[in-house]
């Protein structure tokens, strides 16, 4: 079996100059990320989103979480440990993915988020193929689950998780896959209306994605000629739907949590840093079944408001 080992991206209030969870791998794959405990000299910043700080009460503009309390100085290291089997993938076979979360070369036990233990979203390079799955619990404490990949090339995996009396983090981790790749395709057009499983899902305000602001998601949803409503959708994952959003060019990932708007069946906020274009996916429930639309949008640089500052406004 490979052993791929990767620390965990993003966590520490003192990388602030970082931008989001897409934070760089060094040429070892093996990146070092901490989890902050609570002290009297405690700042509030977002789990997730560690360049977002803020104060007590206040909630991330980018994800909807909210601010924890961190200290800098009591800093507590995990690693994120990755085998395969086979230990070379191959397209189009069966390939089981192990995920282990350690400190001190111990396995550490994870608490219930989102419902889930772990929430693992498989993308491609070219970001044109996503899988959000859930590996389960293993005797010795790891996480597996088996996973097909359609072709050959680079492959990202961001696992998301909160350690017990730890903080909710992000890992982003990459395999090779081998086999035939497909076309790449560096030209992406935009695209604010998906089509699946017999539902019309519309990103209404896809056309005005922008910086520095607190950007609104504002999503419609139709099936044979009826608009649905929040109430016609399903509980999934703690929410009316789940939705992330993927960068193109840096892989700048966005965990984005709904909010409850009574003028669509999702909508959500979040706080993009840089400009560029984006894939989004978005999962909904209904009759049992998740369905998932994706589209693509080209963020561009919007202005600061008056005082020079990011907006930090947001209900979760």
């Amino acid at each position: 079996m490979k052993k791929v080992i990767n620390t965990l991206l993003g966590v520490t209030v003192c990388l602030v100059t970082l931008s989001a969870c897409n934070n760089v791998e060094n040429k070892k794959n093996k990146d070092m990320t901490t989890h902050e405990h609570t002290d009297k000299e405690s700042v509030y910043a977002c789990p997730m989103h560690p360049e977002v700080t803020g104060k007590q009460g206040e909630k991330c503009p980018k994800c909807g979480m909210d601010l924890k309390a961190v200290n800098t100085e009591n800093a507590v290291a995990y690693e994120v440990q990755l085998t395969t089997s086979p230990q070379n993938v191959e397209a189009g076979k069966p390939t089981q993915l192990t995920l282990a979360v350690k400190q001190n070369e111990k396995n550490v036990a994870l608490d219930i988020s989102h419902e889930m233990k772990l929430h693992l979203m498989v993308v491609s390079e070219d970001l044109s193929w996503f899988r959000h799955i859930h590996p389960e619990e293993q005797t010795d404490g790891a996480y597996a689950i088996t996973e097909t990949f359609p072709n050959g090339g680079k492959y990202l995996l961001f696992s998301d998780f909160k350690p017990s009396g730890g903080e909710q983090t992000l890992n982003k981790q990459e395999i090779e896959v081998q086999g035939k790749s497909s076309p790449v395709n560096n030209d992406i057009s935009t695209k604010y209306i998906s089509k699946v499983d017999g539902f019309t899902i519309t990103l209404l305000n896809g056309s005005d994605f922008k910086t520095n602001k607190t950007q609104h998601l504002e999503i419609s949803i139709e099936k044979d000629g009826k608009k649905l409503i929040e109430k016609d959708l399903q509980q999934y994952l703690g929410a009316s739907a789940h939705i992330v959003m993927i960068g193109k060019a840096d892989k700048e990932f966005l965990h984005i949590h709904p909010v409850t708007d009574s003028r669509f069946p999702i909508f959500a906020q979040t706080h993009i840093e840089n400009a560029g274009v984006y894939r989004m996916w978005v999962q909904f429930k209904i009759d049992g079944k998740v369905h998932t639309a994706d589209f693509t949008v080209d963020v561009t640089k919007g202005k600061k408001d008056e005082n020079g500052e990011q907006m930090h406004v947001h209900q979760h």
